[in-house]
């Protein structure tokens, strides 16, 4: 029995009381043992450190690749991703993103809607990075 075989499938918390979340959760709960991985800040950028674009939504793509590779190679899947940060130079650009942006996150994540917050940041550490994703995963 592995890791993830451990872990329950995620149960999404989003009460009446709260205003309903769009894209999603507003808390993610998982049962028995595990694990839980921080995962560090990915931007859009390929193995070999470049950025795959200058486009906005391709760089979000890579990004949640990233971020997925890891998760991947800690044992998880993407239902194991509890918690996301979304990083964003330009608030205006993801909002004119967003339709291109949920064909990407429904292509790698599938129905997989974990708890987000997004954060509008003045720059980012890597040059022409426009976005930034870290999470949490239990395993």
């Amino acid at each position: 029995m592995t890791n993830a075989d451990s872990v329950s499938a995620p149960r999404y918390i989003n009460p009446a009381d709260v205003a309903h979340p769009v894209g999603y959760s507003n808390g993610v709960a998982y049962a028995r043992g595990g694990s839980v991985v921080f995962l560090a800040g990915q931007v859009g950028w390929n193995a070999a450190g470049e950025m795959v674009s200058d486009r906005f939504d391709e760089q979000f793509d890579q990004a949640l690749a990233n971020l997925l590779a890891v998760v991947t190679a800690a044992g998880g899947t993407p239902e194991s991703i509890g918690k996301l940060t979304i990083f964003v130079v330009d608030r205006a650009e993801y909002i004119a993103a967003r339709k291109a942006i949920g064909v990407q996150y429904r292509r790698r994540m599938g129905r997989h809607f974990p708890a987000m917050t997004l954060v509008e940041v003045r720059a980012l550490l890597e040059p022409g990075a426009r976005v930034e994703i870290e999470g949490i995963a239990w395993l």
